[in-house]
């Protein structure tokens, strides 16, 4: 059975804007995108990387999803709510990076990972030669990662130091 991602925009426009995309990708994996979520990228800017990728037929992209209703008592936005929603029913892994969707999905019982997990994985794969640089590229595309976050991640997963 293929493992199957569900992806929020966050993850999904940053990682495009740093050519980094294929993180998103893997052997045997169904990358999913409510269509929700590719509302959202749809409605930027028309040379924006993220919506040129699903213009171009990245990821495999959802009917709407209907949102569970112990997901929708958590007040999310459209996007994150289908992300989880669909994790949910899927029994998928949500990637995303808005920290109280996060803590609704360690409450609802979902899988997760966010962009600086994917960069993490990347690293430790071989796909990503360089954590510390995709990560600050990340930054200047407008990611915002907690120092303490990244300093935790990278001395715990791949032993290297932040330096801000």
């Amino acid at each position: 059975m293929a493992d199957i991602w569900v992806v929020n925009s966050s993850p999904l426009i940053t990682l495009a804007k740093v050519a980094q995309l294929p993180l998103l990708m893997g052997h045997g994996r169904q990358l999913l995108i409510p269509e929700q979520v590719a509302g959202e990228v749809m409605a930027g800017l028309e040379d924006d990387p993220a919506r040129l990728a699903l213009e171009g037929g990245f990821g495999a992209p959802l009917c709407p999803v209907s949102i569970d209703p112990e997901v929708l008592g958590w007040s999310l936005g459209a996007g994150e709510s289908a992300v989880l929603s669909a994790a949910r029913l899927l029994g998928a892994t949500a990637i995303l990076d808005d920290g109280e969707a996060r803590k609704a999905a360690r409450t609802l019982g979902i899988r997760l990972t966010g962009t600086l997990g994917l960069v993490i994985a990347g690293a430790r794969s071989g796909q990503v030669s360089s954590a510390t640089q995709v990560i600050r590229e990340l930054r200047a595309a407008g990611l915002r990662l907690d120092d303490r976050a990244i300093t935790d991640a990278l001395a715990r997963f791949l032993g290297e130091t932040w330096i801000p």
